[in-house]
């Protein structure tokens, strides 16, 4: 059923409420609806946060319209009505309660409790239904849930800071600071909207980092302005890759597990050698998750089966070189943001992003497209889609992997 440029400016409304769940709602999608009668706006909402109300009953129960009539209103919405019992009843009830006459929709969920479902509920109950509006955008919003409730993995997020002969640090291995400060803060608000922050132990040697999110966000008015109020933000997940489960127990990851939930990634089966050292690690609150192995290390697409199986549906990878290597050669990254700043420290021994022997051939190398670049002060940032996950098309040699 085709639509028209008043649904395409309704519906973009709908995304910027999406928006506000950034962080807060996963594994959930995105959700923001607006509902508009005699072409003025009468509710909306969003998707708040996981557990909560989702966008079409916010908007359709918000106290301030309670005595409104939604009768013969339209219904705009970035995701199909949901039709059956989670946390929340099904949005499609509350849709038909109400009176609505015609629902807009963006995308199809492909959740296999709706799929398509929500839209013939209301359907047969004599209600318009448009879908497809603005739906790349809206895709593109919501490609963490898209992936991950189709395939139960997360999806990756590989983020690196360079400077512009591609280096991460210099041949001492000092890499604070790379980029500008207005760059490390959007690595921060990511750590804020994925679920989880992963990084190797060679990382948490040599910079024995937090890995936590050190920003707030505030909160904003319906025209985008800024307010006072600050929201905290939902803390990401820590997960360390440890092949031998060789963290120190005074590193700040540790020290800070009973604060910030924290998973050591191992494949260590010496048992003899580290049922100790794993029992100090839980009674500090890290939890051990162990992973097949590959090659002598964690077997990566088994740590995202069972990261997944946690419900941890996003991961921003912070890791060194090695760890990036092992990543794509597994064939587990989705997109990558590199962060270039206008620095150039040279050195042959001096670390790049990707390590490994890397490919033998420029045929082989892994393409990326969807390329947008982004200027933060004087650093650029790139962001784009990896093509293809295909494993033989990374042809990533793993010698070097040995430190995970």
């Amino acid at each position: 059923m085709s639509y028209n440029k008043q649904d395409i400016e309704y519906m973009k409304r709908a995304i910027e409420l999406a928006k506000k769940g950034a962080g807060f709602v996963n594994p959930n999608p995105m959700v923001g609806c607006v509902v508009v009668k005699d072409d003025i706006i009468i509710s909306e909402g969003c998707h708040e946060y996981y557990g909560g109300l989702h966008a079409e009953r916010n908007a359709l129960t918000r106290r301030d319209v309670s005595h409104t009539s939604m009768q013969n209103a339209t219904l705009y919405v970035t995701l199909e009505p949901c039709c059956h019992h989670g946390k929340t009843p099904p949005c499609t009830d509350i849709i038909i309660e109400k009176g609505i006459k015609k629902v807009v929709v963006g995308v199809l969920d492909p959740n296999p409790l709706v799929a398509g479902k929500g839209i013939s509920i209301l359907q047969n109950a004599g209600i318009e239904v448009v879908t497809g509006v603005e739906e790349d955008k809206i895709r593109k919003l919501n490609k963490v849930f898209l992936k991950y409730i189709k395939t139960k993995r997360p999806y990756v997020l590989l983020k690196t800071a360079m400077t512009l002969d591609g280096k991460i640090a210099s041949y001492t291995g000092d890499s604070k600071w790379i980029t500008n400060e207005k760059s490390r803060k959007l690595v921060h608000k990511l750590r804020s909207e994925m679920m989880g922050v992963v990084a190797g132990i060679g990382t948490v040697k040599a910079d024995d980092p937090m890995l936590n999110c050190r920003i707030n966000r505030q909160q904003t008015t319906d025209n985008g302005q800024q307010t006072s109020s600050i929201v905290s933000v939902r803390q990401p997940i820590r997960i360390i890759v440890d092949t031998q489960a060789s963290i120190s127990l005074e590193s700040q990851i540790v020290k800070t597990a009973k604060e910030y939930r924290t998973i050591l990634a191992t494949c260590c089966t010496d048992v003899s050698n580290t049922s100790n050292k794993m029992e100090l690690l839980k009674s500090r609150g890290v939890e051990i998750l162990f992973c097949e192995e590959k090659d002598g290390r964690v077997d990566i697409n088994d740590l995202m089966i069972k990261l997944g199986e946690k419900g941890i549906d996003s991961l921003l990878l912070e890791g060194g070189s090695t760890l990036n290597a092992a990543f794509l050669q597994a064939g587990c990254v989705d997109e990558v943001y590199a962060f270039i700043a206008p620095k150039i420290i040279g050195g042959e021994q001096s670390k790049s992003p990707i390590g490994g022997m890397g490919i033998e051939l420029m045929k082989n190398a892994i393409m990326l497209n969807d390329v947008e670049v982004e200027q933060i002060d004087n650093d650029i940032l790139i962001k784009c889609k990896i093509m293809s996950t295909d494993n033989s098309q990374q042809n990533l040699v793993t010698q070097q992997l040995i430190d995970l």
